[in-house]
């Protein structure tokens, strides 16, 4: 790499927000460790049993799929919070400060009002869940107990994302 390219990543470098704090994803990387393990203990439970019975525990993958939802929306506002969502290197890391700037706040804009419409969308989910009287096929239990996290989380995303753009208005080239 040559001095001028390492000088323009350097100075597009500094236009990243950083996190808000030291301890800025403790939560979502608790949660997600937390989840994990709980994931990984029902999943070798239901393979003990299926490998000692010829059968298996029928809820583990109905709670299994509700846990790998949840560890996706808990990573992907660790993701956003920490700059390692998925993005276009080639467009984000080239050209001026100004034009880098200006493709992450557009980035980021464009996600939070996807969020922002991704909350309304399961909240009225949750409301038809709860209204219809849903249950899941497995337990029986009413769907509304698993859908009411999705506009939890993705509000929990959509605030995140709020503030990765405050503190990336906070550092705006002139």
């Amino acid at each position: 790499m040559s001095e001028t390219e390492k000088t323009k990543a350097e100075q597009n470098s500094s236009l990243e927000p950083g996190p808000a704090g030291p301890n800025v994803t403790l939560i979502e990387d608790y949660l997600s460790v937390l989840i994990m393990g709980i994931l990984a203990c029902i999943t070798f439970a239901n393979v003990l049993v299926r490998y000692f019975t010829n059968q298996s525990f029928a809820w583990t993958e109905e709670i299994s799929i509700f846990f790998l939802i949840i560890v996706t929306m808990v990573g992907a506002s660790s993701a956003f919070v920490r700059h390692q969502h998925i993005r276009i290197e080639y467009f984000a890391e080239k050209g001026s400060a100004v034009k880098t700037w200006w493709f992450s706040f557009l980035s980021n804009l464009s996600v939070l009002l996807f969020f922002v419409l991704f909350w309304v969308l399961s909240l009225k989910m949750v409301f038809d869940d709860y209204e219809f009287g849903d249950t899941s096929p497995a337990i029986g239990v009413p769907n509304w107990w698993y859908s009411m996290w999705m506009p939890v989380f993705s509000l929990l995303i959509t605030l995140r994302i709020a503030g990765v753009l405050w503190r990336l208005l906070k550092v705006k080239p002139q």
